[in-house]
């Protein structure tokens, strides 16, 4: 006959197996906590978040996108990793032309993550779709040529690739990436999701009577640091403002640091003093 188990000792096993369980249940729980918890934390980052970018990706980063080159190395790890995501969370779709490219599809995910990246856990995740034409295209939203845009109807961003990248060709505070990125943010934040309402309440409210402000004094042909399509209307004043904010921000500061100083608070991230840093 085989050695039966004492009772007590049968007890003994079952409750080593279930602490064991319940450890290797606790660990896992641990560790996706503190990899949530790396999103925002640098000095987590770098052990807690694995990017997804091949070197090729990477190197892409690294010779086109300046607000990239100008973070410190937790931070890229970060920037990374959230690129690696915007991208496997959007369908790219090629108009008038044969793909998209990989360095259109990580140059394009840089410019929403560097627009959201005082929002750890935002991704735009509204907009299913990335639309590249060629060059401009005609909107049937819009009934004309457009250079991009955000269609919330069709959850798509659409832009024009040789106007993409005429944007980060020069720091002229004319950039249609981060431009439509902008768009996107303020939609994301006014659609109910789970990325709903991020913003700043307060901020918002306060950029509004400024934003009246500014395109008062645009539309009365008083001389202002922005373009005079910056007055077409609140969005697209916006929209204009956050491509000064990245390209220009000393100018900016310069100009109406009370603007500036506003946009610090809807973004949450100050891109003169991480300019500064370098």
């Amino acid at each position: 006959m085989g050695e039966t188990i004492a009772p007590q000792e049968e007890v003994s096993a079952i409750a080593l197996a279930s602490l064991a369980t319940l450890a290797i249940i606790g660990g896992v729980i641990l560790y996706k906590w503190l990899q949530y918890k790396a999103y925002d934390n640098p000095l987590l980052a770098h052990s807690f978040l694995t990017s997804s970018l091949n070197i090729k990706q990477k190197e892409i980063l690294h010779k086109y996108f300046k607000f990239y080159n100008y973070l410190p190395k937790r931070s890229k790890d970060i920037f990374e990793f959230r690129v690696a995501k915007f991208m496997s969370l959007r369908q790219f779709i090629p108009r008038q032309m044969q793909s998209v490219s990989e360095e259109m599809k990580v140059l394009i995910s840089a410019s929403a993550i560097m627009v959201t990246f005082g929002y750890p856990r935002v991704f735009l995740s509204y907009f299913k779709y990335i639309v590249v034409f060629p060059d401009q295209f005609f909107s049937g939203a819009g009934q004309r040529y457009h250079k991009g845009e955000v269609n919330p109807r069709e959850k798509a961003v659409v832009l024009s690739w040789r106007h993409f990248v005429e944007g980060y060709a020069s720091s002229e505070g004319v950039n249609l990436g981060i431009h439509e990125m902008a768009h996107a943010l303020q939609l994301e934040n006014a659609i109910t999701n789970h990325e709903f309402n991020f913003i700043d309440e307060e901020a918002a409210d306060y950029w509004q009577r400024l934003t009246d402000l500014e395109i008062a004094k645009i539309r009365n042909g008083d001389i202002s640091f922005f373009r005079a399509y910056a007055a077409t209307d609140h969005s697209e004043f916006f929209a204009v403002c956050a491509e000064n904010f990245f390209e220009r921000p000393g100018a900016f500061a310069g100009y109406n640091y009370e603007l500036y100083n506003c946009l610090k608070r809807i973004f949450r991230q100050d891109p003169l003093m991480l300019y500064k840093e370098l």
